[in-house]
């Protein structure tokens, strides 16, 4: 592994905007580890943690064609505590693994961002450098969920309850992306950080 690459991490909560930004990082030629990326790869037909995860919650989460019904799960954990942590279980120690095999990849980058929207829930502050958090209004939280899932109150609120606080976020920050504006606001404070990690 390169010693000089910096880990930025990248967190926030949900609908806070951590794909748009985790883009414009990659268009900068940054190396970007996302968390959810490789959750979506390990739960692929034919990946262990799927069968795991079948074995855990029954053969009625597997759509026809094999794939996980996400919507399904979603639903299975977030209605319940203890089936929400009996998934992370089988699910962060693998993702953690991948995120540091990637990392350990990386070459002549001065630094590199991995996005883990759990960063705080799953106690990894010390797996990066530097840390970025993305913040805005809980209200447009709430309202790109319902644009963007067209899910009901009542789920936001259960995903919202089960994520870190916005002050508990705040309070880890090296750095802070405020996502409550324009595109081009949002693309000036990217820059800003970026000049800086690579100065």
């Amino acid at each position: 592994m390169n010693k000089l690459t910096l880990k930025v991490g990248l967190t926030g909560g949900i609908a806070s905007g951590k794909t748009t930004v985790s883009n414009l990082f990659a268009k900068l030629g940054v190396p970007v580890i996302d968390a959810d990326v490789i959750a979506h790869k390990l739960v692929e037909p034919g990946q262990p943690a799927l069968d795991t995860i079948v074995q855990t919650f029954g053969p009625t989460i597997i759509n026809n064609d094999k794939t996980l019904n996400r919507a399904k799960l979603r639903a299975f954990v977030f209605a319940d505590d203890s089936k929400r942590q009996r998934l992370e279980a089988i699910l962060h120690p693998r993702i953690k693994k991948t995120m540091q095999d990637q990392v350990a990849q990386i070459q002549n980058s001065p630094y590199c961002l991995l996005c883990i929207p759990l960063l705080l829930e799953t106690q990894q502050m010390d797996t990066v450098d530097r840390i970025i958090v993305i913040d805005c209004p809980v209200h447009l939280q709430r309202q790109r969920l319902v644009e963007r899932n067209g899910l009901t109150y009542n789920q936001i609120e259960k995903i919202i309850k089960v994520q870190a606080n916005r002050d508990a976020r705040l309070a880890i920050a090296n750095e802070i992306i405020y996502n409550n504006s324009d595109l081009e606001h949002l693309q000036q404070q990217i820059l800003a950080l970026h000049q800086w990690y690579t100065q």
